[in-house]
């Protein structure tokens, strides 16, 4: 398992501020700052996971829980009746985002917005979010990564046509927020309402065959 930048320069703060406190003050006034560092490590991670393979395949962008499956009339980018997989992560779930498919990013948007609870049924509407659409030649869909209560940082390595792999990692959310994947109607959603979701490794959906 390898840990994101990112998280090294938090672990390393905290330890920094821990050693300061320890020296300044004493020993035990420093533990509260090296278990700061042990979650920024925790939160940061990054394990390795087994992408699927079969282009026909789905997998969730995100760690977590799904929150709601939702059939929409349309979507900006997919253009077509389409579903919705809202995926709600805690503090405690992996937040590296994976690309769902493989494609290249045709939209790319960041909306500023409010930092309402993740789990609330409008924060797809309201708070901070930032958008890509990829495209292959097989289907369209969208990928959002929003902002929470305490996510107040979006962060993402990409921009308007990159191309990812399957199960690519392409950002990441501080600390606990939502993803939403959006896929047309050719596509079988294969998870329920409840259900624990891996990042580029379970299978959220399959792209139905032509008859």
């Amino acid at each position: 398992m390898s840990i994101i930048q990112e998280g090294y320069y938090f672990a390393g703060a905290a330890l920094f501020v821990a050693l300061f406190v320890g020296i300044l003050l004493s020993p035990y006034a420093s533990i509260p700052f090296v278990v700061l560092a042990c979650y920024c490590i925790y939160f940061f991670r990054n394990p390795e996971r087994k992408i699927p393979i079969d282009e026909s395949l789905i997998v969730s962008p995100a760690d977590g829980t799904v929150q709601d499956v939702v059939q929409l009339t349309d979507d900006e980018f997919v253009k077509s009746p389409c579903t919705k997989i809202i995926i709600f992560l805690s503090v405690f779930d992996v937040h590296v985002n994976r690309s769902p498919i493989a494609g290249e990013i045709k939209v790319q948007k960041y909306i500023c917005g409010r930092f309402r609870p993740a789990y609330k049924d409008s924060v797809g509407f309201e708070n901070e979010r930032h958008l890509i659409g990829i495209e292959n030649e097989k289907l369209r869909v969208t990928v959002t990564q929003i902002a929470g209560i305490l996510a107040r940082r979006i962060v993402s390595w990409v921009t308007l046509d990159d191309k990812l792999e399957k199960g690519e990692l392409y950002g990441l959310i501080r600390f606990g927020s939502c993803t939403e994947i959006v896929v047309p109607e050719c596509v079988e959603v294969l998870v329920t309402k409840g259900e624990k979701v891996r990042g580029g490794e379970t299978i959220i959906g399959k792209i139905r065959e032509l008859e």
